[in-house]
């Protein structure tokens, strides 16, 4: 079965954001949320042609989708993505923080500050400054925040990854967190933290050596897929499936790390 023969009722109609939606899980992640029925906006930085073949293809299923442009790595463009997304669709219940990079491999020893801020503003503060626009708007009707954690949050993170890994650790917390001050207004924060997904973010910055490592250390004895990550994302969006799951970390990993 794919996800477009999955019906999941209490989606249809919802507006969405899913940010840094125009390549690997955000993309997998949009389509979905398109064939569930819900109106998807969907925010790339660089890659716009990506972003635009994709919009293309949930208007071909008869999908609403909404394309924005903004770096995440600064405050402002975060801000005017949910603003714009809002503006367009008249509000929004949903919230997917999934922007994000590793920016390269670099040793805690070798780290600069000016490293440090690029990975910290991308990964960590844009889930704090997009769910702040955002909680507004889905406090009038209740609504939901999913943020994409990382196995890199519990394990260290591999070979230079360090400083990602820790920002991922952040947006963990900050999911518990964020949760405990919102489900009083009945906006429900979880989040999902993938494993080895093999997606343009490993074809950027990781070896043929690096994967391999990662795959033998998956029970499974496989990479993940995008579209392996996007049932735990449709199982938190619905209040239907997920309405007493409040704050937590849904590890997809393939049995790599079992917490």
């Amino acid at each position: 079965m794919s996800f477009s023969d999955l019906v999941i009722p209490d989606l249809a109609g919802k507006a969405v954001l899913v940010t840094g939606a125009s390549t690997g899980i955000g993309a997998a992640l949009a389509l979905a949320y398109a064939q569930q029925k819900c109106r998807v906006g969907l925010h790339y930085n660089q890659s716009r042609d990506a972003a635009e073949s994709l919009a293309a293809k949930v208007r071909d299923g008869g999908g609403d989708v909404f394309v924005v442009q903004g770096d995440f790595s600064v405050s402002e463009d975060v801000r005017r993505v949910v603003e714009e997304t809002v503006a367009h669709f008249g509000g929004l219940d949903g919230l997917v923080n999934n922007a994000g990079g590793m920016l390269g491999r670099l040793a805690y020893a070798d780290m600069t500050d000016e490293q440090y801020d690029r990975v910290m503003d991308l990964n960590a503060r844009s889930v704090i400054t997009a769910s702040r626009a955002a909680i507004p708007y889905l406090k009038r009707n209740g609504g939901f925040i999913i943020n994409t954690s990382s196995v890199a949050a519990r394990n260290g993170a591999g070979a230079g990854a360090g400083i990602y890994g820790s920002a991922k650790a952040f947006v963990s917390n900050v999911t518990r967190g964020m949760a405990k001050e919102l489900i009083g207004h009945k906006i429900r924060v979880n989040a999902v933290a993938p494993g080895l997904i093999m997606t343009p973010f490993h074809e950027r910055y990781s070896t043929p050596q690096h994967i391999a490592a990662g795959v033998a250390s998956i029970p499974q004895g496989r990479a993940g897929t995008a579209e392996d990550c996007v049932g735990a994302y449709l199982f938190l969006s619905s209040e239907l499936l997920s309405g007493y799951v409040i704050g937590q970390v849904i590890e997809v990993n393939g049995g790599q790390l079992m917490p």
